[in-house]
């Protein structure tokens, strides 16, 4: 396993074809200052260029939390003119995670809330513990979920259901957050981080151009009519059809063999 440091607060180790994206600011609860915003933006720049990485999973270091969201201490002391110029470098580290070209896989414990709840809102499947805790309590201090959320969570749960939990700004333990669809997967206390490790290797056994290409389609066609819809699918079918794993993997079904994925 090999670790590569972004800044001070965000490490990536490498599991084999897995990246696992750590949150890394202890002290403040992985709380998300400027620096910090900067690494995750520049961790998942790296990682979308990096053609080893099948599947991403973010994942926190700190035993009570994954994330409390934005740095409230930090904006404090923020002018009008510092707020602006902030903006552009809090939403590069949302976008960074939801633009991931390949799959990606929160893994939940303790505090997700705010902006921390929007990373993991911004993966493609949510896997929590039963200590988790999450919510958008954004209106409660004056703000709206600006990374994303007011856009991700009617997309998991529906208008209705996303309109009361903003504007209620409350939080939802694990059992409600994983019947109301906000988390996909409920697991042992202490077990997100390996059973999202372990869905993630799931993943990366499979062709790293399907992987990348099902993810655009998914992503592109959420919210088309059918008809739209089906002409994305059409598109990325293409963008595999021809492709070196789509060779290697026929051939390996064929010859009774596990594929060994070229990724091109």
């Amino acid at each position: 396993m090999s670790e590569e440091r972004f800044g001070e607060f965000v490490l990536v180790r490498r599991h084999d074809y897995v990246a696992e994206l750590v949150l890394d600011r202890p002290k403040a609860m992985n709380a998300v200052s400027t620096d910090m915003a900067r690494s995750i933006a520049g961790a998942c720049a790296a990682l979308a260029a990096d053609r080893d990485a099948r599947v991403v999973v973010l994942t926190s270091s700190h035993e009570r939390a994954f994330c409390v969201g934005a740095d409230l201490k930090e904006r404090n002391s923020f002018s009008d003119a510092d707020l602006v110029r902030q903006r552009p470098v809090a939403r590069g580290a949302y976008t960074g995670v939801l633009e991931l070209p390949m799959p990606t896989i929160a893994a939940v414990h303790g505090f997700a809330l705010g902006g921390g709840f929007e990373l993991a809102l911004s993966c493609d499947v949510i896997v929590a513990d039963r200590t988790a805790v999450v919510g958008l309590p954004e209106v409660s201090v004056g703000v709206i979920p600006g990374g994303g959320g007011t856009q991700l969570l009617p997309r998991r749960v529906g208008a209705a259901r996303a309109a009361e939990l903003i504007f209620t700004a409350r939080r939802l333990e694990a059992p409600e957050a994983a019947e109301l669809g906000l988390v996909d997967r409920l697991v042992d206390e202490g077990r997100d981080r390996e059973e999202a490790l372990e869905l993630a290797s799931r993943m990366a056994a499979n062709s790293p151009v399907g992987l990348r290409a099902a993810k655009r389609a998914l992503r592109l066609g959420h919210g088309l009519d059918l008809r739209a819809g089906l002409e994305v699918e059409d598109a990325a079918w293409r963008s595999v059809a021809f492709s070196a794993d789509r060779t290697e993997g026929v051939a390996a079904f064929n010859e009774k063999r596990p594929p060994h994925w070229p990724g091109e």
